[in-house]
């Protein structure tokens, strides 16, 4: 078997995309989708209904023209949501607009709305996620969510704060960024890379998943945002990994063996220090950890930049 066959026999294989084409190739359980994977896919021409039928849905509402423009927003992301339901068997998910990271009645809000409008369709909440960037003003959000049925993917999540603070929340689903926390430290240490059993981003998804199986937390740990198979390879036996086509048809072309690297029934053997989360101590955790901090900060602002251009191109075409 290849790498990709070996990992789809101890991990929930997700696809990382906004591209429907290359969800068909890659045949995953579920599928994530961003802001900014929604804007590269709605500038190609295939996608172009998917636009045009937001815009005449928004424009047969009575309400203003911002309110509008947030309703295509929303109609195209469950739009695309609804097109990659029809190829996978499992769940997709669908991101809260990242501008409302700090708002916990604007998050809730509009996660009940994009669960309505999938509604709508006849598509059951069941399978959606509703994406919420792990603020603690999104966890907050995403619990009162949850309690409501309405299950919830907290991403941007850099740090076990994060991580603790959405266990006990009785969040579904979290998305730590293994990337993204390499790239924080190879630009900080000045170095060009890690061995991928030695990869900061490694390090962290490994504690987050043996802080929950240890605990009994029943969160499920997705670890996302990878730059190369080898991270992949090092967290094979994680709940759901969530991949590009790329790094998912690298797998495929690999015929190494696949060792399982993280194991529930070994983690609860191990002795891990309980935390105790209340806002005070997250507050201050995330303040002493410059790379969460950072990277959180720099993920809502670049998926804020990319929802911009998303609204700027809408807007070019009503």
């Amino acid at each position: 078997m290849n790498q990709l066959e070996q990992l789809r026999k101890m991990t929930t294989v997700v696809a990382d995309t906004g591209d429907i084409e290359a969800i068909k190739q890659c045949k995953p359980v579920d599928a994530t989708t961003n802001p900014s994977l929604i804007f590269k896919a709605a500038q190609q021409k295939q996608y172009a209904f998917l636009i045009s039928n937001a815009i005449e849905y928004a424009d047969s509402k009575t309400c203003s023209i911002s309110d509008k423009l947030a309703l295509t927003l929303d109609k195209l992301a469950v739009n695309f949501g609804a097109e990659i339901l029809k190829i996978v068997p499992g769940r997709v998910s669908t991101e809260v607009d990242s501008r409302l990271s700090f708002d916990t009645e604007g998050s809730i809000k509009k996660g009940r709305e994009l669960i309505g409008l999938y509604e709508e369709m006849g598509i059951a909440k069941e399978r959606i996620l509703i994406k919420v960037a792990s603020t603690w003003e999104g966890i907050q959000a995403a619990s009162v969510l949850e309690k409501e049925g309405i299950h919830c993917n907290l991403t941007l999540l850099f740090s076990i704060a994060q991580a603790v603070a959405c266990g006990e929340a009785g969040i579904t689903l979290i998305s730590p960024f293994v990337g993204r926390i390499l790239d924080w430290y190879k630009k900080s240490e000045g170095v060009d890379g890690y061995p991928a059993d030695k990869d900061p981003g490694v390090i962290s998804v490994t504690q987050i998943y043996n802080y929950y199986k240890n605990h009994g937390l029943k969160t499920v740990v997705m670890g996302a945002s990878f730059r190369n198979t080898g991270e992949i390879v090092e967290l094979a036996g994680c709940d759901l990994l969530t991949i590009s086509p790329d790094l998912l048809n690298e797998l495929a072309a690999t015929e190494a063996v696949l060792e399982q690297k993280l194991d529930s029934s070994t983690a609860k053997t191990m002795e891990v220090e309980k935390i105790d989360i209340d806002e005070k101590t997250f507050r201050w955790m995330m303040n002493e950890n410059a790379m969460a901090t950072e990277k959180l900060s720099e993920g809502i602002r670049n998926f804020t930049a990319d929802t911009v251009k998303l609204e700027k191109l809408i807007m070019s075409m009503i």
